[in-house]
């Protein structure tokens, strides 16, 4: 298999980058959120080299073919808001999951909706990717209404699917598929 690299790809409100050495503000800005180090990879302190480990991992996830990580930037001042990514569950990565996240001081603005368009029209069109998932609780109304503004539909409840802290969760899955 060729070795995989993160493109840029640019969308209506966002940019979706590589991550860089200069991302660590971003980073550092939700390692004490009380749900994004539960759900994801991310330190939950703000050590510099946990930090800087994290984004390293990210980095290599495409070379590595797990999937891309993105940083999410607006395109209206250029600040890094968040992340969005996705991670192939397959050999042949026909299919795969998308996860993302936004920083507190940046949610309402629907920076996650514009990454999540950007990032699945990409995937669904450029890449061999037949279907994306996403997993969201069934509590997160703003993350159901992100999902499905990008045009994914939900498909059921996933009973206790995802370990999320300390005990597993429901979630409900979502997918998108090529048309």
């Amino acid at each position: 298999m060729r070795e995989l690299a993160t493109p840029t790809l640019l969308g209506e409100q966002v940019t979706l980058r590589e991550y860089r050495d200069d991302d660590r503000q971003l980073v550092l800005s939700v390692v004490h959120d009380p749900l994004i180090p539960l759900m994801t990879t991310v330190p939950q302190t703000a050590c510099t080299t946990e930090v800087q480990a994290y984004i390293e991992r990210q980095r290599r996830r495409a070379s590595n073919g797990d999937g891309f990580q993105f940083v999410v930037v607006e395109n209206a001042l250029g600040r890094a808001v968040g992340q969005v990514g996705i991670t192939f569950r397959e050999q042949n990565h026909e299919r795969a999951s998308v996860g993302y996240w936004i920083a507190p001081q940046f949610r309402g603005h629907r920076y996650a909706a514009g990454a999540l368009r950007t990032l699945a029209d990409w995937a669904l069109h450029s890449l061999t990717v037949e279907r994306l998932e996403l997993y969201v609780e069934p509590w997160n109304e703003a993350s159901c209404r992100t999902a499905e503004s990008a045009g994914f539909e939900r498909e059921g409840l996933l009973r206790r699917w995802e370990r999320v802290g300390s005990e597993r969760r429901d979630m409900y899955m979502y997918s998108l598929v090529r048309q």
